[in-house]
């Protein structure tokens, strides 16, 4: 009865216990953004068909986002879960474009 109890008791604990940096669950079902950064390498053109092709972005979206970018030095491209967003930005490194999910 005794062991029993002790099982009980870690558990509520471990249940209490406060979680400063947040699951990977949490973290996988909050709302998070593909970070696209400016570069002095790629053109405006070849960014442009990139957000297209790899983050589905009609064309007027994806100009604003590599214009945003340009002048700004970083802009949101994109808006989702981790495991929605990790894809398209890896698509979006192997094509040379610096991207990170914030």
């Amino acid at each position: 009865m005794q062991q029993i109890f002790k099982v009980m008791n870690l558990t509520e604990k471990v249940k209490q216990k406060p979680n400063s940096t947040g699951s990977s669950a949490e973290r996988t079902s909050e709302e998070m953004f593909i970070v696209l950064y400016n570069d002095d390498v790629n053109t405006f053109n070849f960014v442009i068909e990139s957000l297209i092709e790899v983050c589905k972005h009609k064309p007027e979206q994806a100009e604003q986002c590599a214009i945003i970018t340009h002048f700004k030095g970083k802009c949101d491209v994109k808006k989702g879960t981790y495991y929605y967003l990790k894809p398209m930005k890896d698509g979006l490194i192997s094509k040379g474009l610096s991207a990170v999910i914030e």
